[in-house]
C-alpha cells in the first residue's frame, strides 16, 4: 500500500495517475452538449449506494470508469454557455494549475513550520485585495472557506469591537436583500432572535439610507448597540449594490462597524470599466470577497479583508503545540493567529497562477463581459410581452418571469414558472435559478460565463416560455 503514497519513489506513478484523470475530465468537457443530463436523485442514488467501499478496485483506470457512471457524466458542468443557475463560474486554466499544484504539495496554511512560502504568498495577495479595496496602511486580512464564514467573522470581530457587557442590547443592521449568513452569523455568535433588524430597500432592491438612518435612531432611543451594518455589494438575487457612501456617514455618525458583503460584487475591484460602482468600500471596517465567484476560481477562494488588523486579535488562540505565545516576539507569521479555521488549504496560490498568468485587467475585462451580456439580456427581456423583469441589473444578474398573453391568476403564473424552472432542469438544456421578488415566484440567469452569448439567452428564454405554455395548456384542459 505504501505504492499509493506521494513521494520521491512514485513521482511517475503521480504523474501517470493524475495525466490519466485529466485527460478523462478534458474528454467529458469537450464532449458535454449540454449543462446537465436531468438525472434525478431517485435514479442516481442506487448507482451510488451500490459501490461497495470495502471492496477496492486496485486500479486507477477502473475507478475512473466507475467515476464516469456515478460522477462525470451527470455532474452539473458549470463551464456550459447554458448554465444560468447560481453564483457558480466557470474556471480559468491558470487557477486549476494552482489547485493541482496545492493539492498535492498539500501544505496547510495555519503555521510557518507547515507552510513557510506559501503563508508570504497568501499575505502578499491579501495586501493586494486590501490596495484595490483603498483599505489604508494598517488593513490586514486572511483566506477563508467562502462568503458565509468571512461574514461570521467580520460579526465576530464587530461583535468584541462593540465592546458592551450587555449582548442582548447588540444588533445587526442589513438590507432585505441580504445574504442569509447574516441571520444565520447572529445565531452562531449567541445573539437573540431579534439581533438583526431588516431594513427596507427601494426599487432597485438598495438598501435604503433613510431607512437605515431611522433604524439606527431607533437604536439609539432604545438603548440598543448597533454593533454592525452590513451593507451588500452584489445581492445574491439582484446583484443589487447598497449605496456605500452613504451607509458609510451613517456608520461613522452611529459609531457603528461597517461590514461590506461584496461577496459577488468583488469583480469591479479589477474591472476597466465599473470599479466606480464599489466607491464608497474603502471606508469600510471589513470586507468579505469571494474570488470563487466573480474572479473564476474553483471553489474555494475568498478572504476577509479588515481595515484595521489589530482587530483580528479576537479570533486569536495561542497553543503551546501550535503556535505558542512567545512566537509573536519571533515575529513568526502564523495565519492561524487571524483565521477560524486551523488546517486550512493553500487556495491563495489559486489566485496567485491567475494574476501572474492573467493579469488583473484580464480577469475583469471577463467580469466586464457577462455584465455586458447581462445589460443587453435586460433590454430583451424589458422589450419582450412575454416576460416581466424586475430591476435593471448593475451586476450580472437578471430577476424575472414568464408572463401568459391571456388572462391568468397570479397563482397560475406562479405555479407555470416553477413549472418551467424544473422542466428545464428535467431536459438538461439548460439550468436556470428561481426566487422569490415581490412575494410571488420568479426565475433567474446568474450570468458568470462569458461564454454565454445573447442568442444562448433568447433560446432558453424561447424553452421557458414553451414549458410555461405547456404546463398553462394542461391547467386549462384539466380544468375542462
Amino acid at each position: 500500500m505504501r505504492s499509493h503514497l506521494l513521494n520521491d519513489r512514485t513521482a511517475e506513478h503521480y504523474r501517470r495517475c493524475v495525466t490519466e484523470g485529466v485527460e478523462r475530465v478534458a474528454a467529458r468537457l469537450a464532449g458535454t452538449e449540454r449543462p446537465f443530463t436531468g438525472i434525478t436523485a431517485d435514479s442516481l442514488a442506487p448507482r451510488v449506494d451500490g459501490i461497495d467501499l470495502d471492496r477496492p478496485l486496485h486500479d486507477t483506470t477502473a475507478v475512473l470508469d466507475e467515476l464516469e457512471e456515478v460522477y462525470l457524466r451527470d455532474a452539473v458542468y458549470f463551464h456550459h454557455p447554458r448554465y444560468l443557475g447560481h453564483l457558480n463560474c466557470p474556471v480559468v486554466i491558470p487557477a486549476v494549475l494552482g489547485e493541482a499544484v496545492l493539492s498535492a504539495v498539500n501544505s496547510s496554511l495555519d503555521t510557518w513550520d507547515q507552510s513557510a512560502g506559501a503563508t508570504l504568498i497568501e499575505r502578499r495577495l491579501v495586501d493586494w485585495t486590501a490596495a484595490r479595496i483603498g483599505l489604508g496602511p494598517a488593513a490586514d486580512g486572511v483566506f477563508t472557506s467562502g462568503g458565509s464564514q468571512s461574514n461570521l467573522h467580520a460579526l465576530l470581530l464587530a461583535r468584541e469591537e462593540a465592546k458592551t457587557s450587555a449582548p442582548e442590547r447588540l444588533r445587526i443592521l442589513a438590507s432585505e436583500a441580504s445574504h442569509f449568513s447574516v441571520q444565520k452569523s447572529a445565531k452562531l455568535l449567541g445573539l437573540g432572535p431579534d439581533a438583526v433588524i431588516t431594513v427596507p430597500v427601494d426599487h432597485e432592491r438598495r438598501l435604503r439610507p433613510a431607512a437605515l438612518a431611522r433604524a439606527l435612531e431607533r437604536c439609539r432611543q432604545d438603548d440598543l448597540v448597533p454593533m454592525a451594518v452590513v451593507a451588500t455589494a452584489g445581492t445574491t438575487d439582484f446583484g443589487s449594490i447598497d449605496p456605500l457612501p452613504e451607509a458609510a456617514e451613517l456608520c461613522d455618525h452611529y459609531g457603528a462597524w461597517l461590514h461590506v458583503d461584496a461577496a459577488y460584487g468583488c469583480g469591479l475591484l479589477v474591472s476597466p470599466t465599473r470599479r466606480h460602482l464599489l466607491d464608497g468600500i474603502e471606508r469600510a471596517d471589513s470586507v468579505t470577497v469571494d474570488f470563487h465567484k466573480s474572479f473564476f476560481q474553483p471553489v474555494s477562494s475568498s478572504a476577509l479583508l479588515v481595515r484595521d488588523g489589530a482587530t483580528l486579535r479576537h479570533a486569536t488562540y495561542h497553543a503551546e503545540y501550535l503556535n505558542p505565545r512567545r512566537t509573536l516576539a519571533e515575529r513568526i507569521p502564523n495565519q492561524v493567529d487571524k483565521s477560524l479555521q486551523t488546517t486550512r488549504r493553500f487556495d491563495a496560490l489559486k489566485l496567485w497562477t491567475t494574476l501572474r498568468v492573467m493579469g488583473a485587467d484580464g480577469i475583469g475585462r471577463l467580469f466586464d463581459e457577462v455584465c455586458d451580456l447581462a445589460a443587453e439580456g435586460w433590454r430583451t427581456l424589458a422589450a419582450d410581452p412575454r416576460f416581466d423583469v424586475v430591476v435593471q441589473p448593475a451586476l450580472s444578474t437578471l430577476v424575472f418571469r414568464y408572463i401568459p398573453a391571456r388572462v391568468t391568476g397570479p397563482d397560475a403564473i406562479d405555479r407555470a414558472n416553477l413549472y418551467a424552472r424544473k422542466a428545464l432542469f428535467a431536459s438538461g438544456d439548460a439550468v436556470v435559478a428561481g426566487t422569490r421578488a415581490d412575494g410571488r415566484h420568479y426565475l433567474k440567469f446568474t450570468l458568470l460565463n462569458p461564454e454565454t452569448t445573447a442568442d444562448d439567452l433568447a433560446a432558453v428564454l424561447d424553452l421557458i416560455a414553451g414549458h410555461a405554455e405547456q404546463y398553462l395548456g394542461a391547467s386549462l384542459d384539466r380544468a375542462s
